[in-house]
């Protein structure tokens, strides 16, 4: 509840299939595919507000002259700041051309200005570890003096094996210089790209070709889906990542599991990805069902001719893609993600009420923070539903008669807006002595809406993750209102281990369900289950097979969600309040009832879908044991 969680980047990439005088002329725009971009980035913001990046490759440039531009900024509005520049760009040569105009201008800026292009790529970064800096933004450029052996890579991925993949590399001969994920993933594909565009000259060399066309030859016949095949095989994690060589072969590639998500439309004027499917809705005013949804384990190849095809790259495999999409971090404009998230709330009606004594009398309803809106319409419908399906069960037993029937459907959810987010002080809340009380003042609360020592309040929120917010400052706001009860409901279910296929969750300890699970083994005198499992994960590592069981998944197993809730609900009240407090988390069959597709539930539940996850909560475990507040990947 109002905990900031880092998570899943954002992709956005069009791919304009015909001259750039064609775009002026129907659509009287000098830059329609950067604006398409802008657009793309700006409706993805809520992606990635650590950095962005901007990328443009022009497909017809003679020698001599550049065809690859690319800019990254960590500005605090970094999307604002890049195309100012790229129109900045723009406009110098416009002023240098002032007789042009229309589609011959185009021409002229397709020529003379850097930043113009035919294929647009963009980047917004959530950073999960490390320094934001310029040099951490995507894309990523690996520079060569043949334009087929250039490479930009961009996407919206974690790998659990980096440690293999750059032993890999080294095996063949290269000295990496850096040990993450994004530089790893750029050798790996530029690799096997050298490779491919060696073999063709060896190829082409034979013949009868000219040196000079050789080059040519290479860029029309580059065979990108054996490029990528190559190139991902050992790749563990979950990922979307987009490429484009020099030459103007694109390909988007999504992980096996479908862990992150990519959306793509195609029309005879561009081809265009994002990873949300409302940014393309929005951007290019399309219906729903013409944004298709990129399979998992295929990659979309756009060849240097403009020709498209989805190639699959990886064997099917149980699709797992990421519930936190759902639940929390896509924006809510997208029609099935809406109906998700009301339904999320609707599941928590029946056991909410139960809760109360189904009392709508003296119950009061709300929400924080604002992103859990959504949720709370569905609670408040659910709540409707149960209520009045309880009392049709009551009249048909005779339990109630007809008159305090019809009443009981005429009863509706006491409502009200209890806490409103002081945008302007949040920005002053920093790291200092002052913090934890800056923290407590964020919300302003609505006196009046609660009738005190009477009325139960009851707010719902997106997830609860780390409970510190919870415990330092919203019950604290929420107890002045003086409700006699507060009652926190999660729409998301008690997040247990952590996630290594992007979220920033990667430290046990930072898990307020497994604070409270280790507090219920050591209050129940199982302490030694701990060292147990310590043994058991160290073990498994010595032999080399850590990855292949969660060995703290026995620890959570032999308790109820219910104790966790209970549990949790003593750590975060405050011992100066005088409400009661309960939380409330979602069930994971009401996660699958709101989001059967999405199945994607390891911080959950413990079901990792790759080998690498299993090892990464293992290790996380033996972090927290031997007090080490470090990353588990």
């Amino acid at each position: 509840m109002g905990e900031f969680i880092k998570h899943e980047c954002g992709l956005a990439l069009v791919r304009q299939l015909k001259a750039p005088g064609y775009y002026y002329d129907k659509y009287g725009s000098l830059t329609w595919g950067a604006s398409k971009l802008h657009v793309l980035m700006q409706k993805q913001r809520n992606r990635g507000q650590d950095g962005a990046g901007i990328a443009t490759v022009k497909l017809y440039t003679p020698p001599g002259k550049p065809y690859i531009y690319r800019e990254r900024s960590i500005d605090s509005d970094a999307i604002a700041s890049l195309f100012k520049d790229w129109d900045g760009k723009v406009q110098q040569c416009i002023d240098q051309n002032p007789q042009q105009s229309g589609a011959a201008l185009c021409n002229t800026l397709y020529q003379e200005a850097v930043c113009y292009g035919d294929i647009f790529l963009g980047h917004l970064r959530y950073g999960t570890h490390g320094v934001n800096s310029t040099d951490a933004c995507h894309p990523f450029h690996r520079r060569n003096s043949w334009r087929s052996r250039n490479l930009l890579i961009a996407g919206n991925f974690n790998l659990t094996n980096v440690d293999q993949l750059i032993n890999q590399l080294i095996e063949i001969g290269q000295h990496p210089v850096e040990r993450k994920d994004t530089i790893t993933v750029l050798e790996k594909f530029g690799h096997f790209l050298d490779r491919e565009v060696q073999r063709l000259f060896d190829t082409f060399k034979q013949g009868s070709y000219a040196k000079k066309t050789i080059s040519e030859h290479i860029e029309a016949n580059l065979d990108l889906k054996q490029i990528v095949n190559n190139a991902c095989k050992a790749f563990d994690g979950g990922f979307v990542m987009s490429g484009i060589t020099g030459s103007g072969d694109t390909f988007v590639l999504r992980d096996a599991h479908g862990i992150r998500p990519a959306f793509y439309y195609h029309n005879d004027e561009a081809v265009v990805v994002a990873s949300e499917r409302p940014a393309i809705q929005t951007t290019f005013e399309v219906t729903h069902d013409k944004v298709k949804e990129l399979p998992a384990g295929h990659m979309l190849w756009i060849r240097r001719d403009g020709k498209t095809s989805l190639e699959k790259i990886y064997e099917e495999k149980p699709k797992t893609a990421c519930s936190f999409e759902r639940i929390y971090f896509s924006r809510g404009t997208d029609i099935d993600i809406y109906n998700e998230r009301r339904k999320l709330g609707e599941s928590l009606a029946k056991t909410v009420l139960e809760r109360v004594d189904y009392d709508l009398d003296n119950t009061v309803f709300s929400y924080i923070p604002n992103t859990a809106e959504t949720a709370f319409y569905g609670l408040v419908r659910g709540l409707e539903k149960v209520y009045k399906s309880r009392a049709d069960r009551q009249l048909e037993q005779k339990e109630i008669d007809r008159e305090e029937w019809i009443r009981a459907l005429q009863k509706k959810p006491r409502v009200e807006k209890v806490a409103v987010k002081d945008v302007k002080l949040r920005t002053f809340i920093t790291e200092d002595k002052g913090r934890d009380d800056l923290v407590q003042h964020v919300y302003d609360i609505t006196y009046g809406t609660i009738r005190r020592n009477i009325d139960t309040l009851v707010v719902i929120d997106d997830s609860i993750v780390r409970g510190t917010t919870l415990e330092k400052s919203i019950i604290r706001i929420l107890d002045r209102l003086g409700p006699k009860k507060i009652i926190i409901l999660s729409s998301a279910p008690q997040i247990r281990y952590p996630d290594c296929y992007g979220i920033d969750m990667s430290k046990m300890h930072e898990f307020i369900a497994f604070r409270a699970m280790v507090n219920l083994l050591k209050s129940r005198g199982l302490e030694s289950q701990l060292t147990d499992t310590v043994q058991q994960i160290k073990a498994a590592f010595r032999e080399g097979n850590a990855d292949q069981k969660n060995f703290v998944k026995p620890l959570y197993d032999q308790f109820s969600p219910d104790d966790i809730s209970a549990e949790i609900s003593a750590i975060v009240k405050p011992k100066s309040i005088f409400s009661d407090v309960e939380v409330i988390y979602q069930s994971l069959e009401g996660l699958s009832f709101a989001c059967p597709n999405h199945t994607g539930q390891w911080y959950f539940d413990g079901h990792y879908p790759t080998p690498g996850g299993r090892r990464v909560v293992n290790k996380a475990f033996l972090n927290f044991m031997e007090g080490k507040n470090v990353r588990a990947y």
